[in-house]
């Protein structure tokens, strides 16, 4: 009697796979990689097994993601409470994300200017109603009140 071969949301190998094929388009944290492979059909099991090997041989790394992710979110112009929120959701724990941040140590009083900046262009807020609709985009961006003030120039 032959062996059949195991369907591919059985096969170690085809999981891996999987995983460098996401991984070698960019960064994931573990949490996004597990959801990404069991979209794709593969075993609880299987995934555990997967993902360690991945974490072991510092292919997968949470910290790196965060690193990665903190640096793109900041160079686009989002602040640090948005940045925070989105790694929350990516499966990063507080502790590590704020050491991303802390990484990249930017001036987000300068980060909120230049969002501001880049969508409004020079001219102070005309009026109030113009104010605050520039102070509602730097709050949707992840900046704070003393942050959004001093972008404006209070």
């Amino acid at each position: 009697m032959r062996k059949s071969k195991p369907a591919p949301t059985e096969d170690p190998q085809a999981a891996r796979a999987t995983a460098l094929r996401l991984l070698a388009r960019r960064e994931h944290s573990v949490l996004e990689l597990r959801r990404k492979l069991a979209q794709r059909g593969f075993g609880d099991g299987l995934l555990e097994t997967v993902l360690d090997d991945l974490v072991t041989h510092n292919l997968l790394s949470d910290h790196r993601f965060a690193e990665v992710y903190a640096r793109t979110r900041i160079e686009r112009g989002y602040g640090p409470l948005r940045i925070r929120a989105e790694l929350r959701e990516r499966g990063i724990d507080a502790a590590l994300a704020a050491a991303a941040l802390e990484a990249e140590a930017p001036d987000w009083t300068e980060c909120a200017r230049e969002a501001r900046l880049r969508r409004f262009g020079e001219d102070a807020p005309a009026d109030y109603r113009e104010k605050a609709r520039q102070m509602r985009f730097l709050q949707q961006r992840g900046f704070d009140g003393d942050q959004i003030r001093a972008a404006l120039g209070e």
